[in-house]
């Protein structure tokens, strides 16, 4: 058996319990009044559902079979049940469509709750986490999970309370018609009950199996379609295509092993059913002769027989529906129950200085990603106010771990990280990012205007924004735009060029005026061109700003205050490029290595 990616974690949620439902029905709260007119609503359906049977009764004893009545009035009897039974009708079919509107208006509401606080909770999450869980999980948990718990609020949980009230008011009118009767008929409680619990036990296994099984399924569409350049390349295509026949054969498999249990509950059901009709004709028939029972009474009660047993006919659709709303649950608060590994900050942000130099210093600093596997190891570096300090070393020496240790991605495993002596772990978050603009290679482009992409969540001021784009002689790329910075970019509209995304994040980042400007590699995938455009730009950004830069080309830090070489995990040399150049450096060694 083939095990690709990850499997659903967790058990996927039993309805059988009860901590998951007080957190599912905590979500219902605020929607009080009307869950208590859909339950009034369920009322009114089932009272004038189990009364179409009692007024067939009525019309077969008092209109069809009754004698001492003439004719004329036994039409108009008649006339007056049809009439009866099909205001009835109407007003069931009334009731039924006023309740699934009020549901559907409550599942939605509770589901946008649900959805937004999901959301909002992951942005509040680390980026470790992220790290360890797979993107196409998580939007998983926030579509198919969410929508699986909808289903369940709408067409499941009234109608399982709409089916016991029937189950109730059936028992209640058996006893009603003909109580020896009725005791004979209850033989089928227990055999019913014991069915549906026997299905249930069985069908969850097999449930959980093919859940299993589609995850596998999913995992291994994702890798495939991932990486179909390196299948074609490597001509691996008979191989993935048995892989994934022998992945969807399983599949088959245990899906045909539920639809053999659907199979054998659902005639089961039938099976009792007709054995509960044929009992009260052979039991009822003895009673009518007997005249212990009306012809309307015996009609009637094969009528409530068939809706005895119809909710438990339903009871396969409603089971499926259930258990994956559950499982869906039980994922989506594993989700909500994840909690950032970042403490909180020990400052409110009120007592957040407002004066900013933009000093930096990694005091013996040391990190690990992973337990016993170091990446950082005693960093001692000091940056003063308005310097720009370039980091430089092979890949996995540590640069953009120190980067993401300074805007607090992580903290330190040992050590601190300060700026103007402040431990960044005793900022909040948004202080901290305030201060330091982070500059990296992939830019996110929000399909919005370029002036939305800029501004973000910071104040819009058009004259700040205008001074910055003259500033970086960023305003003839702006111009040469259809609609200036009314221009819509992103997906579905205007396609940017990888150089125009990053002078479009210098300005995004310089209009947040930080004291700290951090370069990730931001030209290290852009042509010549482009980066000669961006030149002014970064020189517009660097005035005034303490600046730190990792390049991938080492030609563009030549001009930097100091260059700080990294080696696995240790700066093993800084200096100017002039100074290190003139040692027998490492720096030396990757210039040369940079084809110069």
């Amino acid at each position: 058996m083939h095990n690709f990616g990850y499997a659903e974690e967790g058990h996927p949620g039993s309805m059988g319990d009860a901590r998951l439902w007080r957190r599912v029905l905590g979500y219902c709260r605020g929607h009080g009044l009307a869950l208590a007119g859909a339950v009034l609503l369920s009322l009114i359906i089932t009272v004038a559902s189990l009364a179409l049977p009692r007024l067939m009764q009525t019309s077969i004893d008092t209109s069809i079979i009754a004698e001492g009545i003439s004719r004329p009035e036994r039409i108009a009897g008649l006339g007056w049940a049809a009439l009866s039974y099909g205001l009835l009708v109407g007003l069931v079919f009334l009731t039924t469509f006023i309740q699934v509107v009020v549901l559907e208006w409550i599942g939605q509401s509770i589901m946008h709750r649900l959805r937004q606080h999901l959301f909002t909770h992951l942005l509040t999450l680390d980026l470790h986490y992220f790290h360890n869980q797979p993107a196409g999980r998580l939007v998983t948990r926030l579509t198919n999970d969410i929508e699986n718990m909808h289903e369940m609020f709408t067409s499941v949980m009234v109608t399982l309370f709409n089916d016991g009230l029937k189950l109730a008011g059936i028992f209640w009118f058996l006893f009603l018609m003909n109580s020896r009767l009725a005791l004979v008929m209850a033989v089928f409680v227990p055999l019913a009950t014991i069915s549906t619990m026997l299905f249930s036990r069985f069908a969850r296994e097999k449930f959980r199996a093919i859940r299993s099984q589609l995850a596998r399924i999913n995992s291994f569409l994702a890798e495939s379609l991932a990486g179909v350049a390196v299948i074609q390349c490597f001509g691996s295509q008979e191989r993935s295509s048995r892989v994934h026949g022998e992945l969807t054969q399983e599949y088959q498999a245990r899906t045909f092993g539920q639809i053999k249990i659907f199979g054998l509950f659902m005639p089961l059901i039938d099976l009792m059913g007709s054995a509960a009709i044929a009992l009260i004709i052979w039991y009822g028939g003895g009673e009518v002769i007997r005249s212990h029972l009306t012809i309307g009474e015996l009609a009637a009660f094969v009528s409530y027989m068939r809706l005895f047993f119809q909710p438990l006919r339903e009871l396969s659709q409603k089971y499926s529906i259930v258990q994956a709303a559950m499982a869906s649950a039980e994922r989506i608060f594993q989700t909500l129950d994840a909690r950032s590994a970042l403490p909180a900050p020990a400052l409110p942000a009120a007592a957040a200085p407002v004066t900013v130099g933009g000093g930096i210093e990694f005091a013996s600093v040391e990190f690990s990603y992973e337990p016993g596997q170091p990446i950082l190891r005693g960093i001692d570096l000091r940056i003063e106010p308005g310097e720009t300090v370039a980091l430089v070393g092979a890949t996995g020496a540590g640069k953009s771990t120190l980067i993401s240790l300074l805007v607090r991605f992580y903290d330190p495993v040992a050590g601190q990280v300060l700026i103007d002596g402040e431990d960044v772990r005793a900022l909040p978050l948004k202080t901290l990012r305030q201060r330091v603009g982070l500059i990296m290679q992939d830019i996110f482009i929000l399909p919005d205007t370029v002036r939305a992409n800029i501004v973000l969540d910071q104040a819009p001021d058009e004259r700040r924004l205008a001074a910055i784009l003259d500033r970086t002689g960023l305003k003839a790329f702006v111009d040469r735009l259809p609609q200036g910075l009314k221009t819509r970019i992103g997906e579905g509209a205007l396609s940017l060029s990888l150089g125009e995304k990053q002078l479009l994040s210098f300005v995004r980042a310089l209009y947040r005026d930080p004291a700290i400007l951090v370069l990730d590699e931001a030209t290290a995938s852009i042509d010549t061109e482009s980066e000669n455009m961006l030149e002014q730009a970064i020189a517009a950004s660097f005035r005034g700003r303490t600046s730190l830069v990792i390049a991938h080309r080492l030609s563009t830090i030549r001009r930097v205050d100091r260059i700080v070489v990294l080696d696995q995990g240790r700066i093993v040399e800084q200096g100017s490029h002039d100074e290190l150049m003139a040692a027998d450096s490492v720096y030396r060694g990757l210039v040369r290595l940079d084809g110069e």
